[in-house]
């Protein structure tokens, strides 16, 4: 479940990023994985996620939003969730070093 509290307040200008998205109209399914996706099939669909991300004018603020709300699933700014997950744990790393 993400993390609610680190979300910021609910501003329309702190969400405004999100309608110039790339992914704006697009089905979910194609960032979220369907239940039991597993193997081949969830990389195929992660890739293509990634793709749509990496042409989008928003990327950074999508992933900036994803790791502070520690969104706990689908591909946010390029990153899947296991991605995201590595990335936290390493600023704990990085934290208690």
């Amino acid at each position: 479940m993400a993390n609610l509290k680190n979300l910021p307040l609910p501003l329309q200008e702190v969400y405004e990023w999100q309608y110039q998205g790339a992914c704006q109209g697009l089905e979910s399914a194609r960032f979220f994985s369907p239940d039991a996706e597993r193997g081949s099939r969830r990389r195929d669909r992660e890739s293509a996620a990634k793709a749509i991300c990496a042409t989008c004018p928003v990327i950074n603020e999508c992933r900036e939003h994803a790791l502070a709300a520690r969104e706990p699933y689908g591909v946010w700014g390029g990153l899947t969730e296991h991605e995201r997950t590595e990335i936290l744990a390493q600023s704990q790393r990085d934290i208690a070093s």
